[in-house]
Parts: structure tokens; sequence; C-alpha cells
């Protein structure tokens, strides 16, 4: 890793190079003694491109601090995996044909770290640091859907492209898309779609629900995902009541619901908020009187909840559980590089996502911004461990399959080993068109070379 502390950046060198027009900025990246060192000049300047030198700087910008901590700390560990691998080979990279295992388009690849602390206002300062100072290629992060979007609107701004890891809020790709940003994480709509058939079939028909959800643009979109599916499927809501962020006592929130007479309990928070929420719920008793439902789990945030995940169903982004070559190798070289960890769903979103916009820059022969998106979008692939997968055009949302789980017993736990499969329900199954959902509402903006 590296960081860049000069304080008078090469992109404000071109951005005072602008006064002098287009013609003025190509002139300025074609006689620069090191600018475009491997020759990839070709098109006019852009954002942080053309990249000055031989080495391409990547921006990793993840809550190391904040509710989110754990998880960003295993995004992190996968996007130091991944900068490792395009270098020097290895893990996924020796098996797709579009990487060499050699940096990228010859350029080696270097990163720096940003910390959000989960806060939107946080993330924007640091990715806007990453590119004003450190004059990052791409950059990449998130476990809060604000933060993801306060990035996003970043990279669209600043013509820097932005890689999306654990954002699941219908926002994302729908009203807060953006042409700069591309996403492999599913949504809030779609778990709705993936969760009220297994949970219905297992609870019963016309039940009644409350739902408690964090107060941001997630929780919000979760919240209104589960009225739609669970009420078109004959559940009636009783109350939804909005949560603070980084809320650590529930107990007021939770006496409602418990003496609301709902039969099932929807737990709409993520990360310690969402452990310490579950935790709560079965300390107080309240799975004796309602069904807990956790629509959005992931592992960090399963092995803090413990004992309190038995029997809770929800979904999942990814779990080393899933059978097939890419996820058995990808559980295997981290664990090889982490000491035995098994890697978490964040984790193979982070790993994956760096590689896809490195295989988009080799499949263009440039870093250039406009380029490399063309090769994003509506690419299909198959090479992460989800089966088929398409990356839409028309939102940037990928097409996939999600797995819906249940929680285990605590003493079924172990070696990274904390849910049940239920299903792993088909992208054909979830989803919507690009004038449906979410989708309806995104208008993705400029490529930037119009």
């Amino acid at each position: 890793m590296s960081s860049d502390d000069k304080s008078v950046s090469r992109r404000s060198v071109l951005k005072q190079a602008g006064a002098t027009g287009a013609l003025g900025l190509a002139g300025l990246a074609g006689c620069s003694g090191d600018g475009g060192g491997n020759g990839d000049d070709e098109y006019p300047a852009l954002g942080n491109y053309p990249i000055e030198g031989d080495t391409a700087m990547f921006g990793f910008n993840v809550p190391l601090s904040g509710p989110y901590s754990s998880e960003g700390e295993d995004e992190l560990r996968a996007y130091e995996l991944a900068v490792k691998h395009l270098n020097n080979g290895g893990g996924w990279v020796d098996n797709w044909d579009d990487l060499s295992g050699e940096g990228v388009l010859d350029y080696e690849i270097d990163y720096v770290e940003g910390d959000t602390a989960t806060d939107a206002s946080t993330a924007d300062e640091s990715a806007s640091r990453m590119i004003q100072r450190d004059d990052v290629i791409m950059f990449a992060g998130g476990s809060s859907s604000a933060v993801a979007i306060a990035q996003q609107g970043v990279a669209q701004r600043e013509n820097v492209m932005f890689t999306c890891c654990l954002t699941h809020s219908n926002d994302t790709t729908g009203q807060d898309c953006v042409r700069y940003s591309f996403r492999e994480m599913f949504n809030a709509y779609m778990t709705g779609q993936a969760l009220t058939p297994v949970v219905t079939e297992e609870y019963g028909d016309d039940l009644s629900f409350y739902q408690l959800y964090a107060d941001y643009s997630w929780g919000k979109t979760v919240e209104e995902s589960i009225r739609k599916f669970f009420g078109e499927a004959g559940w009636e809501e009783v109350n939804s009541v909005a949560t603070p962020l980084d809320t650590s006592d529930f107990s007021s929130y939770l006496s409602e619901a418990q003496s609301s007479g709902a039969d099932v309990l929807f737990l709409n928070h993520y990360g310690l908020d969402g452990a310490n929420s579950l935790n709560q719920a079965i300390d107080a008793g309240i799975d004796e009187d309602m069904e807990i439902v956790m629509p959005l789990y992931n592992r960090p945030m399963a092995e803090a909840a413990s004992s309190a995940i038995d029997g809770i169903y929800g979904t999942i982004a990814w779990d080393s559980q899933i059978d097939n070559e890419p996820s058995n190798s990808f559980t295997e070289f981290f664990g090889e590089e982490y000491d035995g960890r098994v890697p978490s769903g964040p984790a193979q979103l982070a790993y994956s996502g760096t590689l896809q916009y490195a295989a988009a820059v080799e499949r263009a022969g440039t870093f250039y911004p406009p380029e490399v998106i063309r090769q994003l979008e509506g690419f299909e692939y198959d090479n992460i461990g989800m089966g088929d997968e398409t990356m839409r055009a028309c939102d940037h949302q990928a097409q996939r399959a999600i797995p819906v789980v249940r929680g285990l017993p605590e003493s079924e736990q172990g070696d990274g080993q904390f849910f049940e499969i239920v299903d792993i329900t088909s992208r054909d199954d979830v989803g919507y068109g690009c004038d449906e959902g979410p989708a309806s509402q995104c208008e993705l903006g400029e490529y930037g070379d119009e």
C-alpha cells in the first residue's frame, strides 16, 4: 500500500490546464515526462485518466470504525488479496482469460485505504481525498448504502469509477443510480422476492407483522420491500418503526413490537446493530411470542449474534457453503492468505468487484472510464460463484441468484459456518424490468465523452 502526500497532484495540474481546452489537455498528457507510461493515452484527459507513471492506484474506502466495522475489515482483506493476485497471479486471476497476473495493462496496481466510519459525509470526504490527492483511477467499498450512495455521487461528479461492495438499498441502482458505479450485490426489492415464498411457506398464510428498520436509505427500502411482497402474499402489517443507526439499546422498540399482537417481527438491521437487536430480542423472550426474520444477514453479524440466530431466516450475499469451483477456490485461497479464516459475503463482493473492474479494463484496452463502463454494461459472466449473471446496462444492477438461509443452532456453528442454506433463488425468479421497480427511477447520467 502507498499513500501520496504531495500537496499538488497531477489532477490539479490537469484541471488548471483545462482552461486551454481539450487540445491543450491532450498535449499536456502527451508531453508529460512519465504520463501514460504504458501507452494508454489515446483518449483525452478525464477524471484521473491518463495514469501518470507505471502504477495504477486503486482506493478502498471501507468502514474500519462504526457499527459496520467488522464487515469493513473483511472487505479490506479481500481488496488487498485482489491487488496481490492482480500483480502476481493466484486466486481467480489464474482462471480468468482477461487477466494476466502481471498487473493490469502492464501497470502495477497499488492502493490507498480510507475509513468511512459508516458515515456518508466521512465517506464523501475520504473518497474525494483519494481522487484529488492520491490520483486513484478507481475506488471501491461501502457497507452502508448511505455511504455507497454518497461515494457513487462523488464518482459521477469526478469521472472516476466506483465499484460498490455491500450496499443493499433499492436506491443505489434506483433513484440514486449513476453511470460511474456498478453493483454486484442484490437489493432489498430482490430480498423481498426471494424471502417471501420461503417464509410464508414456513410460517403460514394471513399473518400479521411488525417492522423495526434502520432509519436511512437501506432500512427504508427494506421496509418498503417487505411491506410490498409480504402484503401481496396476504400478510398484514401492524406497524413499522424507524430506529437510529448505531443504536445500542433496542429495548423500548422491542417492547412495543412485543405488545403489538403481531405474529412476526422483521428486524431490518445490519452489522453490529443487527447483532444487538437480535440478541436483545431473544433475551427479552420475543421469540416465544413472535417469529423473527432478519432480511439481510452476513457472517460477521451472525458470529456476533451467536446463539440468537438459531432458526432465523434471512438472505446473504454469498457463503462458503455454496459448492462450485469459484466459491470453493475463493474459500481455499482466502484461508491460505489469512490463517484459515473463512471469507464472508462482503469479502467475496470486494474481491470479485475488483477483479471485474480490472478485467473490464483489459477488455477495453484502456483505463479511460467511458470505455471501461461500456465493457461492464450488459456483461455476462459465471465466474464468481453465483452462477450465470448479467451486469444490466440500464441500471448497473447485477441480475443474479440469491441465497436464502436459516441460522444454525450454536452447537452446529463453527469453522465459519453459521447458516443452513434453505434455497438459492434463481435470478429468473427475482428482479424486474428496466421500466419497473427501482430501475424505473434510474437515470444513469453521462459517460463523460459525449
